[in-house]
């Protein structure tokens, strides 16, 4: 049986000693074996970044008092090369090693599946060829993030569509394996929200309209993150509780991508390519950060355009 160790304050204060000398030196100084530091600071981590409850209503509830989350919407996979943003993902996660990832709904498109009636008789991707590319672009997701990462997907309202034609036309299947999502991508835990810590929620979609990222974090009382509109901006909010954000992560998909073609009738459209970024040191969310699209092979981030 394992021996419990000193409490979460404690741990915490082993850390910071660990991060302002180095393990063997913290080790002397406590009078303890380097193998019992590091197991306490395993213990550290464990306790900062486990999933602390589930909800029946579909939140999972994280706790990162330091780290990096990259969160992603609206990425529509089809048949044929990937997007820019999507290799732009992968770079993003190899570069700076989140403890979470979140695929922040509308992986898939399901055009074919849709409850709107087709458009000039479109020529959308059979819902067979939907799923195998998206298991082969969220397996080189996969394969970006490292052992001990967190991996999330939210439902979003195109995905949803896989279940409700089911759902609606062969209900006595409810049970069958393969008749859900889920069933398909069996390394991704599944949520409606995901709740980080006491201050940030990450849900597909909220509120409508253009200033959707500012109502979702009125309405809501915390920072916000949400794809839907794929609108990619930062919208911050400070009131007598300090400064809270609403988050719009803009798209993974090419926002000219042909399965936007026919509803959209090739008006201007204010979307983005991008995704979030988002920090915490010692508990405290940094000013989230977007990656964006420039071009079919470039992005920019940090003030710099960067080649994928």
């Amino acid at each position: 049986m394992s021996v419990p160790g000193p409490p979460l304050k404690v741990l915490r204060e082993v850390k910071a000693m660990v991060d302002s000398t180095s393990p063997t030196i913290t080790a002397k100084e406590l009078n303890i074996a380097r193998s019992t530091l590091t197991g306490w600071l395993s213990q550290l981590e464990r306790k900062e970044n486990e999933a602390v409850q589930d909800s029946p209503v579909g939140r999972k509830y994280l706790r990162l008092r330091t780290g990096t989350i990259i969160v992603g919407s609206d990425f529509h996979y089809w048949p044929g090369d990937p997007s820019v943003m999507h290799r732009a993902f992968v770079w993003a996660i190899k570069e700076f090693d989140p403890k979470i990832v979140v695929l922040n709904g509308d992986v898939l498109d399901f055009n074919s599946i849709s409850r709107h009636p087709p458009i000039g008789w479109e020529d959308a991707p059979e819902v067979q060829d939907e799923i195998e590319v998206a298991q082969e672009r969220l397996h080189e997701i996969e394969l970006a993030c490292k052992k001990g990462t967190k991996k999330l997907w939210t439902l979003g309202n195109h995905d949803a569509r896989f279940e409700t034609k089911l759902a609606h036309i062969a209900p006595q299947y409810k049970n069958v394996l393969g008749i859900h999502l889920k069933d398909h991508f069996d390394r991704w835990t599944n949520a409606w929200s995901v709740f980080v810590n006491d201050d940030m929620v990450i849900k597909h979609r909220f509120k409508g309209g253009m200033h959707a990222p500012q109502n979702n974090t009125l309405w809501s009382g915390k920072t916000m993150v949400t794809g839907h509109l794929h609108s990619a901006k930062v919208q911050p909010i400070t009131d007598y509780n300090g400064t809270r954000y609403g988050v719009d992560t803009g798209c993974i998909a090419d926002t000219f991508h042909p399965a936007f073609q026919g509803y959209t009738e090739d008006n201007p459209k204010n979307w983005r390519g991008g995704f979030g970024i988002f920090t915490y040191e010692d508990g405290f969310l940094l000013q989230p950060e977007l990656a964006l699209s420039v071009d079919s092979n470039t992005f920019q981030f940090r003030g710099k355009l960067i080649k994928v």
